[in-house]
């Protein structure tokens, strides 16, 4: 991932906020510009109505752009305080035009945002070896009944691109059935009996997941222990 993709990956643009930061919109396109490493370089930042974020760095004496900072292997001080100087410009655009997302993907924050209402549950992220996988508790027994992760779609499908998958409890012969269907896999990382995966990349609209969390939900709901 880009700079830039790392540090809106889980971000979602207020575009209401840009211009009074300073973006200047041309042609359905905010740009901002700043100076910065006193005035030596300048960042050329734009972000797109479907929210595309990109940057450039530009050497201010000759003009010319600076990528140094980009190759990962560049390890020099100079180059690491480019880098450190335009990574501090990126989050403080980030904390003050975006709102802060649970997930990566569209429908993940979408059934977040449903469950939190429906159940008041948010999302907790229990690792820091795995710092999106976020787990949902049942209010009434604090016990588990969903959990969304980022995984390898190759984990449970074929392909080898990353997805949002989240794993939901149900009874083993509901489990059986739904693995029939088109949007169903075999759970990952938890009970495969027990526990389905799915994931979310708008093949089931909305809905029907959440019917699936409703489910999980009311079998969690009724363990003892």
């Amino acid at each position: 991932m880009s700079i830039e993709e790392t540090i809106f990956s889980k971000m979602k643009i207020d575009y209401s906020k840009l211009q009074d930061y300073g973006f200047i919109k041309k042609n359905d396109i905010y740009f901002f510009t700043k100076q910065f490493m006193n005035n030596s370089f300048r960042a050329e930042i734009s972000m797109t109505d479907d929210g595309k974020i990109t940057g450039k760095v530009y050497d201010a004496e000759f003009g010319d752009e600076y990528v140094n900072f980009r190759i990962e292997d560049s390890t020099g001080e100079f180059v690491g305080k480019v880098r450190k100087e335009y990574e501090n410009i990126l989050k403080d655009i980030a904390k003050n035009c975006c709102n802060k997302l649970y997930f990566h993907s569209n429908q993940a924050n979408r059934i977040t945002n449903l469950i939190i209402k429906k159940y008041g549950s948010v999302p907790e992220f229990l690792w820091e070896k795995f710092p999106d996988y976020g787990v949902f508790r049942n209010q009434n027994n604090n016990k588990w009944y969903g959990i969304i992760m980022n995984i390898l779609r190759n984990k449970i499908d074929v392909g080898n691109e990353e997805i949002e998958i989240i794993d939901l409890k149900l009874v083993e012969n509901r489990v059986e059935e739904l693995l029939q269907q088109k949007g169903f896999y075999k759970a990952y990382h938890m009970n495969k009996k027990s526990w389905i995966a799915i994931i979310l990349d708008d093949t089931l609209k909305d809905e029907e997941i959440i019917k699936i969390v409703d489910e999980s939900y009311k079998i969690i709901d009724t363990l003892n222990e």
